[in-house]
């Protein structure tokens, strides 16, 4: 895929560059035109290994070295077909389209994935993430990113309160929300796509019942279940699982950061697999 410079671009009002600035603002317009934004050439590379298309490619030659957009040349040279729109942009205008500081001079605009339950192909034995009504992209961002880590084998978002493809979403993930299968659905038919698939559910939730998350098992095929940030889980949520699990707390609060806690809980379930693993 070879890319060819498209134009240059130096003013602020041009349609283009406005159509930009929808994207990174307005989620309604992002979901209408099926596009969004990622900035960096890690997280642009991370997206083009992912199969995501690539719509158009806006540069800052002052601020991308001809080194390194060599090296943006060689992200696209390992994909097939045609290459985007490239634009290049004069420094004033790509710092008001920007939306890091430090930015490395690169901005895509991406054609949004879109998935749904029915696309997952999970393994025998899953490890899914399953968040309901989450808000902050920030804490969204560092979930996928767990998820990626660890690996799980998908993420499913009920009732999501944020755009999956927020450009701080795909920031805050560094590119993740493309490398883990990820779907936003309704809450109610996340849980029965579970419970078709036999997976166990277990809500992670203050509640009387509620038993330290050490003492499941997490190696057979397992969903833990995160709530809001401000709110935990839904009761309606909550009674629908399997099983109530709690990280227990000795301090003086008495909870974690959704994205710390996920993080604590998918560890586990990973360190519990491999000694499974391990003694077979």
């Amino acid at each position: 895929m070879r890319l060819v410079l498209t134009d240059r671009l130096s003013s602020p009002q041009n349609p283009r560059i406005k159509q930009l600035l929808r994207l990174q603002q307005k989620a309604a317009e992002r979901r209408e035109l099926g596009l969004t934004l990622v900035e960096g050439r890690r997280e642009l590379g991370i997206a083009l290994e992912a199969g995501v298309p690539v719509a158009t490619l806006f540069t800052c030659p002052e601020l991308l070295p001809a080194q390194d957009l060599a090296a943006v040349q060689a992200l696209f040279d390992a994909v097939p077909g045609a290459g985007p729109e490239w634009y290049e942009l004069s420094r004033p205008v790509f710092e008001k389209v920007a939306y890091r500081e430090g930015s490395d001079g690169i901005l895509a605009v991406l054609r949004t994935p879109h998935r749904r339950l029915t696309d997952l192909h999970l393994p025998a034995n899953p490890l899914v993430i399953v968040l309901e009504a989450v808000e902050k992209p920030g804490n969204l961002g560092a979930i996928l990113r767990t998820a990626d880590a660890a690996p799980v084998d998908a993420v499913l978002i009920g009732d999501p309160r944020t755009d999956l493809y927020n450009p701080n979403v795909i920031r805050a993930s560094i590119g993740c929300v493309f490398t883990v299968p990820t779907v936003a659905a309704p809450m109610a038919a996340i849980l029965e796509f579970l419970r078709e698939k036999g997976i166990r559910t277990h809500a992670a939730a203050l509640a009387p019942q509620a038993l330290p998350y050490t003492r499941y098992d997490f190696a057979r095929p397992t969903a833990l279940v995160m709530g809001t940030e401000a709110d935990g889980l839904s009761p309606a949520t909550r009674e629908a699982c399997d099983e109530t699990i709690i990280i227990p707390m000795r301090g003086r609060i008495d909870s974690l950061n959704v994205s710390v806690a996920t993080a604590v809980l998918t560890f586990e379930a990973i360190r519990q697999r491999e000694a499974m693993s391990n003694e077979k």
